[in-house]
């Protein structure tokens, strides 16, 4: 972020003043331009005493409150047990943990130190884990007993916490280290750039790239929560995203808390029935997630959605395109209007259909710049493209007050050409200034001289009412370059062996897109290659296509 008082910008042909200035104000910064992200996230809320922070709904079902002021007592005697262990400024502190208030309390107490919070997600195998601890040189992992056995293996450089039910053994437990601290410590202070996060790219292309979140995002993190989820105090929020991630990490714990707002934590996984039945049972009227779950929700059937019909405010879409089909359906419904929104692990959410600035919604398209943010189309020696040319969305950094990201950490990766960020995702500029995500780069389809967005085959199949979920990409091909396969997950009530289902899917794609853009081979499959925060990873099924024709050339050879 610079030194520019206001960014002035146009979304969606709305003129929207955006006052850098006020946006930085939620930092709360002392004079000497020191701050601490548990003063932002908890402790600047704590002196109202009710005030909660924390919504917990556990295995059981039951709901438990937190208030900021538990958390903030509780994260600072833990913070001095951590201090105790030679934590300080910088050092790396990870959890391995569920959706509980002890994930909150180590957050909190890790940022106190002024330390670096990273996470991991708990679905993660040993390997996984061993990478992202070595690489971040971390120097103290939280487990919980189920996750226990995932870390035996690790050095002994490495303190080990456990969140224990009974008796820790022979590990340092969680809860006993706050009983037994008399004291809590302090906030460390901070600079704007010191990083509070450290964080691994999802991997949808290649391996996991670490990269640091300096104190200054948390800006640009509450203001997506303003501007573009519209969360208000009024609001009951739930984000499904697991803070095991980005979108979980950062716009279901610190945004809404650096607004002082209560968040919700789910600690049994993402189910239709429970996930109706939280809406439900705690008022939530706002909601955020992944195209992943809405389609759960989706195929779940309007009966299920007939309970909560008319109670959710707002709806907020990440992760992958939001495709038009969830839109209608979540609109006839639940009579709630779900709106898609782009963002990466690097630089948070950009790009955005808003429910908080008024402006006109193009659906089908990712939406606008989020405001303190230029986003560009552009050639990939940076060079801006005109509407309706497909390029790659980048972000104009010079122009960009409210970015924060700077490169990875350790790597030599390019992220940036000249003033640009790079995202790597093919889009294109509408007619109103919106920009349509088309894939990845290299999941975009050549098929006899024409270029074909995956995204755009998968929304037409999702509308086929045999189909749940959807992967298209390029097979090669000697004749076309490449033709269109599309791995479908059918819904219930429908089978593989119905041999007029495949031609019968093609015929609907073909009519709803062009005579080109229609998947010439379909394999029914049980589930798809998904990242663990739900991303699909089509490079996986485009990598086993390739090998088979290579093995079927050797053979034949």
């Amino acid at each position: 972020m610079d030194d520019v008082a206001q960014s002035s910008i146009q979304t969606g042909g709305t003129d929207f003043t955006f006052d850098v200035s006020q946006a930085l104000a939620i930092l709360d910064f002392d004079e000497t331009g020191h701050t601490n992200a548990a003063v932002i996230c908890c402790d600047r809320h704590a002196p109202a005493k009710s005030r909660v922070a924390l919504r917990h709904r556990g295995l059981n079902g039951v709901t438990q409150e937190w208030t900021f002021a538990r958390l903030a007592h509780d994260s600072a005697r833990l913070a001095a047990a951590l201090s105790s262990l030679g934590v300080t400024k910088g050092d790396r502190v990870a959890g391995l943990l569920p959706r509980a208030p002890e994930l909150l309390i180590l957050i909190l107490a890790t940022w106190r130190l002024g330390a670096v919070y990273q996470p991991l997600f708990t679905a993660f195998g040993s390997k996984a884990i061993e990478y992202r601890l070595e690489t971040a040189n971390t120097r103290v992992i939280v487990a919980d007993q189920d996750n226990l056995p995932k870390i035996s293996g690790l050095p002994s450089s490495i303190e080990q916490i456990v969140v224990s039910s009974g008796e820790a053994g022979a590990k340092r437990d969680f809860w006993r280290m706050i009983e037994e601290e008399e004291e809590g410590h302090p906030a460390v202070p901070c600079g704007l750039d010191d990083p509070f996060l450290i964080m691994f790219t999802s991997g949808t292309t290649g391996p996991a790239k670490p990269l640091f979140v300096p104190v200054k995002a948390i800006a640009a993190f509450a203001a997506y929560m303003r501007d573009a989820v519209g969360l208000g105090p009024e609001d009951r929020f739930w984000n499904f995203a697991d803070p095991g991630w980005a979108y979980g990490l950062y716009y279901a714990v610190t945004g809404p808390l650096a607004l002082g707002i209560t968040t919700t934590f789910n600690q049994r996984g993402f189910d239709v029935d429970d996930a109706y039945d939280t809406i439900a049972e705690l008022g939530i009227t706002n909601v955020a997630g992944s195209p992943t779950a809405y389609r759960l929700l989706l195929a779940g059937g309007p009966e299920k959605a007939a309970r909560v019909k008319g109670q959710l405010r707002a709806v907020s879409s990440a992760g992958e395109p939001l495709n038009p089909e969830i839109i209608r359906w979540f609109d006839e419904h639940l009579s709630a209007p779900i709106y898609d929104h782009y963002g990466q692990t690097e630089v948070g959410m950009v790009l955005c259909n808003h429910h908080g600035i008024d402006h006109p919604i193009h659906i089908g398209s990712a939406g606008f710049a989020s405001p303190g943010h230029r986003v560009v189309v552009c050639s990939p020696e940076g060079e801006e493209l005109r509407q309706g040319e497909p390029g790659i969305l980048a972000l104009d950094r010079k122009a960009s007050p409210m970015m924060w990201f700077s490169g990875y950490l350790g790597r030599e990766t390019a992220a940036f050409v000249g003033d640009y960020y790079l995202s790597g995702d093919t889009v294109e500029q509408n007619d109103d200034g919106s920009i349509s995500f088309i894939g990845r780069a290299d999941d975009v389809i050549t098929t006899s001289g024409y270029r074909v967005g995956p995204f755009d085959v998968e929304s037409a199949l999702l509308e086929h009412d045999a189909v749940m979920e959807s992967a298209v990409i390029g097979k090669p091909d000697p004749e076309r370059t490449e033709i269109i396969k599309a791995f479908i997950v059918l819904n219930q009530g429908y089978s593989a062996d119905d041999p007029d289902l495949a031609s019968s899917i093609q015929r609907y794609v073909k009519t709803r897109l062009s005579a080109h853009a229609y998947p010439r081979e379909i394999a029914f499959v049980e589930s798809l290659p998904k990242t663990p925060s739900g991303k699909l990873q089509r490079f996986l099924l485009r990598n086993e296509e390739i090998a088979k024709q290579r093995d079927a050339e050797q053979s034949n050879s």
